[in-house]
């Protein structure tokens, strides 16, 4: 049967799970957007702009396994690339899909509009090539081959793709056959073989294993087998900051994140006592690692990455992470008896002023089971490790990337994405960046919970500064009830501010009946100079490895 190429495209896409396209329009995507909108189960997202449009499509795909946007030539797909950037760094699998001027303009380097001076239509594609794992820029003869390629490529690998559709090619007829076709990679078997032997061996001879989850267990959606691992074996569990939510943070063996030297005494003590500590997915990055303090004693005795397992410094290559722990699932029977069980507390807030300290243990009682917490980058990302999930509970935060603005889109996304209760926690530096995408929420009738950091700066900027009173950290203040008002366009809304804990209180109690009913916003001030004591221990590990490396 024949098709256009850009039908056949969102036909690919709607078979990955991907119902929602975020992006803006521009006269060289005109052709695909039609596409889109002529669909009948995607549904096409006008973004506030193109870096919003990437970062909704990078927690949309979070959520949700795949994203997607659409940007026009130059402008627009610049705009989006340190999204896209964000999304290669935290192995995100999102598409980005840019209409490109027709071919007939490209052959004769015809200088339009969005090109340079001097005509190069290859230089925004070659921009890319940095900042996804692949690119492709279709033409008469290679379009079929090239999306199938580029599909694969982001299935596989969980990696950001671009491809560039000139205008011409968009509508060129195709074969459809093969739309739901994905090439799956697979592991040499020899090597799989004997990591699978070589891991049932060090567990059986194990007595106090511990298992630490990172974000590829999310990205591969091993969440399932992980639970099935630590259900049939009885093993700890501990996650890095980036796996947060990758367990099921409820059960008792579960001993928290590890944050160097301020994790939990009872994961500090159980990685003491462990005779084999085994890592899904690690990745060794700063904030990761809590300012590489992890694993000073002892490092760990299997490492299970996306495409390769080291054993006691062995490497074994071609050996995928969904191969691996799937094997673990299956085969692991041995029970353990851990020496430590968690023993996570809420700690006990005073009154009277609102203390950074003792924040998200508040926000914490108001949390529900299967609720998605998405937490924006900088200094309370630290202390979102110390948030005890309740069951079926999602968390998401840009740890490596850091682009601080990137929650509020991504909540948007997030919530395009699932039924259930999103609540965001953002600063109001992060926010001030990228604010548009609220009238999105109210647009497609969204019902989050927003809790609005306000302490009047870049906090995290203030920890890293040599003077925290810096002008350049300082930003202006906003009366956000007015930019609520502004954004919902009549729609209805909740909206209270905090400066005491005594006013939390109430504040969280009417938020229990607000929630999933109306979109909640809730705006708390502390002090511009208050932030907690995880922020001034990661400064100094950070000083203490740096002055390691000289």
């Amino acid at each position: 049967m024949k098709t256009t190429v850009v039908d056949y495209l969102v036909k690919k896409l709607e078979f990955l799970g991907i119902n929602h396209i975020f992006g803006l329009p521009g006269d060289y995507n005109f052709n695909i957007l039609d596409a889109i909108i002529k669909s009948k189960n995607v549904e096409w997202i006008n973004s506030t702009n193109e870096l919003n449009a990437g970062y909704c499509a990078d927690g949309y795909a979070r959520i949700k396994g795949y994203g997607a946007l659409v940007t026009t030539y130059g402008v627009g797909e610049l705009s989006a690339i340190n999204a896209i950037a964000g999304s290669y760094a935290e192995s995100v699998p999102v598409i980005h899909i840019a209409g490109v001027p027709k071919t007939s303009f490209i052959k004769n380097k015809s200088i339009v509009h969005h090109n340079y001076f001097e005509a190069d239509y290859f230089s925004y594609e070659n921009m890319y090539k940095f900042a996804a794992k692949t690119t492709a820029y279709l033409n008469e003869k290679n379009a079929k081959d090239e999306i199938d390629r580029i599909i694969d490529v982001m299935v596989n690998e969980k990696l950001p793709v671009y491809v560039a559709i000139p205008v011409d090619v968009c509508n060129l007829e195709i074969d459809d056959f093969g739309f739901d076709k994905i090439m799956i990679n697979k592991s040499d078997e020899i090597n799989l073989s004997l990591v699978c032997k070589k891991i049932k061996e060090f567990f059986i001879n194990s007595k106090n294993p511990i298992i630490f989850a990172d974000y590829l267990v999310k990205r591969f959606n091993l969440q399932k087998e992980l639970e099935t691992i630590i259900k049939n074996t009885n093993a700890s569990v501990a996650s890095f900051l980036m796996g947060k939510g990758s367990i099921n943070e409820q059960n008792p063996n579960y001993l928290g994140v590890y944050m160097g030297n301020v994790s939990n005494k009872n994961l500090l003590d159980a990685i003491d006592d462990s005779d084999l500590i085994i890592t899904l997915g690690f990745l060794n990055a700063d904030l990761n690692t809590f300012g590489f303090s992890t694993f000073k004693e002892k490092t760990p005795d299997i490492l299970i990455e996306k495409n390769r397992t080291i054993i006691k410094g062995q490497v074994f290559n071609n050996v995928l992470i969904q191969d691996v722990v799937k094997y673990m699932a299956a085969n692991l029977k041995e029970t353990k008896t851990p020496l430590y069980t968690n023993n996570f507390g809420i700690k006990s807030s005073p009154g009277g002023k609102i203390k950074i300290e003792y924040l998200l243990d508040k926000i914490q009682n108001f949390l529900d089971e299967n609720d998605v917490f998405v937490m924006e980058t900088g200094l309370m990302s630290l202390s979102g490790a110390f948030l005890h999930l309740k069951k079926g509970m999602e968390y998401i935060s840009q740890t490596l990337w850091g682009s601080i603005g990137w929650a509020t889109p991504a909540a948007f996304g997030v919530n395009m994405g699932t039924n259930n209760n999103v609540i965001l926690f953002t600063g109001d530096g992060a926010h001030q960046l990228t604010v548009q995408e609220l009238a999105n929420f109210f647009e497609h009738d969204l019902k989050p919970v927003i809790f609005l950091l306000n302490n009047k700066g870049y906090t995290v900027e203030r920890v890293l500064s040599k003077d925290p009173e810096d002008k350049f950290n300082d930003i202006t203040n906003w009366n956000y009830s007015k930019i609520l008002e502004a954004f919902s366009n009549g729609k209805k809304y909740f909206y209270a501010k905090a400066k005491t804990f005594e006013e939390l209180d109430n504040i969280l109690l009417q938020l229990k009946e607000c929630k999933g009913k109306i979109l909640s916003y809730i705006e708390i001030e502390a002090d511009k100079f208050d932030y907690t004591k995880e922020g001034k221990i990661l400064t100094e590990n950070m000083k203490k490895y740096s002055s390691s490396l000289d």
